[in-house]
């Protein structure tokens, strides 16, 4: 998909992501390897923007595995339309089992779920596995067949393999450790909050009509706050909530009045604002 990190740059610039050198060299070698990418970092700082802005540039179909607790392989795999196979068999009563046997467990009868649709057909895709530290354990061996050889095995059908391989994005935010034998299959990358230069990029990008001084106002007063001992620091994306805030709120600057008024909007936990009420001086930043 990409001739070199510089491409790789340019064009997610194009759907709106600036990506850091880090992140275009990696998503670059992940093209060019043709292996998963395990994206981890903490929370709204682009992980999953990043998967739907590779299919974006890519112009491949963008494929979603959402993991939660009890995600099971009829969810992420594939199951069988069972109130459609009932009919099959009403229909067929006359038939022998065998005949129906044959029927019910064809295609017609088949679901797809992500897993199995991201390596059939031969269009492009992008596989998003998102937050896959939040599935069980028990998962990860679903994950290693497709991602180790992008193959799924159905037992009634036989084992589909992948004529054109996804472009594969896992991501995590490491509330769990992910198994070793999950991880050899991929390229690591990690995703923190970007440097203060970066942030002001993606805010002054994302939030047309700000001006640079409330955009550098913004991104130093939420670097303030991710210094402080906080049950949730601001992820990037609540940094641009803030500012989209402030633009409608009419705010040229930020004062005292105008942050305490705000702040519900980049923290989210009572103890949170009011450490932030207490320990932010407007004055030294």
């Amino acid at each position: 998909m990409f001739d070199s990190v510089d491409d790789v740059s340019a064009r997610l610039a194009e759907t709106g992501y600036l990506a850091s050198p880090a992140v275009a060299t990696t998503v670059f070698l992940a093209d060019r390897l043709g292996k998963p990418l395990l994206v981890e970092g903490p929370a709204g700082v682009g992980k999953t923007e990043l998967a739907k802005a590779v299919a974006a540039v890519a112009g491949a179909r963008l494929i979603r595995l959402q993991c939660y607790e009890g995600v099971d392989e009829s969810r992420a795999l594939y199951e069988w339309n069972h109130a459609k196979q009932l009919l099959r068999i009403s229909a067929g009563r006359d038939e022998s089992w065998d005949k129906t046997r044959t029927d019910i467990f064809g295609e017609e009868f088949l679901l797809p779920r992500p897993l199995l649709t991201a390596i059939r057909g031969d269009d492009p895709k992008v596989l998003l596995i998102d937050e896959t530290d939040k599935a069980d354990v028990e998962v990860e061996g679903l994950l290693l067949e497709v991602l180790g050889d992008f193959q799924v095995t159905v037992p009634e059908l036989g084992t589909v393999t992948a004529t054109r391989r996804p472009f594969v994005v896992l991501t995590s935010n490491a509330t769990r450790e992910l198994s070793e034998a999950l991880r050899r299959r991929c390229l690591f990358l990690h995703i923190g909050f970007p440097d203060a230069e970066l942030e002001r990029r993606i805010v002054r990008l994302r939030v047309p009509g700000i001006e640079t001084a409330l955009a550098e106002s913004v991104v130093r007063v939420v670097g303030a706050l991710r210094a402080m001992d906080l049950r949730k620091v601001p992820s990037v994306a609540e940094t641009i909530d803030w500012a989209r805030t402030l633009l409608a709120l009419g705010a040229g600057t930020l004062d005292e009045t105008v942050v305490r008024d705000s702040l519900g909007v980049v923290l989210k936990h009572q103890d949170d604002i009011q450490k932030a009420a207490a320990k932010l001086d407007l004055d030294a930043l």
